[in-house]
């Protein structure tokens, strides 16, 4: 099997590992299945889309709709890294799954609008498929069910998508939960990486980033810990799965 590669954006270490950890157990990737790039600090391997399965980008503490005056060298480095790799993806039809922070990168290289109208803090929502949705192949793969709770935490979001865009499903607070533009490049809002202890823990160290208040952040952790989210992380193992080759 070619391998498929998961990018990185975090400056973070421990949490880089551990995000890494997740995507392999979600996945059911091996180590020498899932190469690992980190574009905050290195530019993207020497791979073109006949040496790989497919592309999975994973959050960031990065907001790519922010000013960029108010952006740090890793961030620019990172952000002109995904888009050069976007421009690939589309044009050489490269299997791609972003999630939250990949949400915000291929939407904004699609022309949808991004912006913090639709933020919402960490939690756990509603998620509901759409009819084009539950129509998808990686959805029917993943055996999502209509209605299920999908992980989520972001100050920005879509606002609108082009019409090329197929939004696959929807949210109360945040209307683009996920999209498709092509037939394989997908992007979810929610966190198919992430289950709700894994959630937990990047919420600590992220607990001062402005996703909640840091008074609250027992609370939500208890609201949490009393919810179930199995269903999200089907989409990358159904990634994997349909798309290797």
């Amino acid at each position: 099997m070619k391998p498929f590669v998961q990018i990185a954006t975090r400056p973070e270490d421990d949490v880089a590992l551990t995000e890494r950890a997740s995507v392999l157990s979600f996945s059911g990737l091996g180590e020498d299945e899932l190469i690992w790039a980190r574009l905050d600090r290195d530019p993207f391997p020497d791979l073109h889309a006949e040496d790989i399965s497919g592309i999975i980008l994973c959050g960031s503490p990065f907001t790519v709709s922010d000013p960029a005056e108010s952006k740090s060298a890793a961030e620019k480095r990172a952000e002109a890294e995904v888009f050069r790799l976007l421009d690939r993806i589309i044009a050489e039809d490269i299997p791609f799954l972003g999630a939250c922070y990949g949400i915000g990168t291929l939407g904004t290289h699609q022309g949808a609008v991004i912006d913090r109208t639709h933020g919402e803090p960490l939690g756990a929502i509603e998620v509901s498929l759409t009819a084009a949705g539950r129509d998808d192949l990686l959805v029917a793969t993943a055996q999502l069910s209509d209605t299920f709770t999908g992980l989520v935490g972001h100050k920005e979001a879509v606002r609108t998508l082009p019409e090329h865009a197929t939004a696959l499903a929807t949210g109360t607070a945040a209307p683009v939960q996920m999209f498709r533009v092509g037939t394989r490049q997908y992007a979810t809002q929610f966190h198919p990486e992430l289950d709700i202890p894994s959630i937990i823990e990047r919420a600590r160290v992220y607990r001062d980033h402005g996703y909640f208040s840091p008074e609250e952040m027992e609370d939500i952790f208890l609201a949490l810990r009393s919810r179930t989210a199995d269903e999200p992380p089907r989409l990358l193992r159904a990634f994997a799965e349909l798309f290797a080759r």
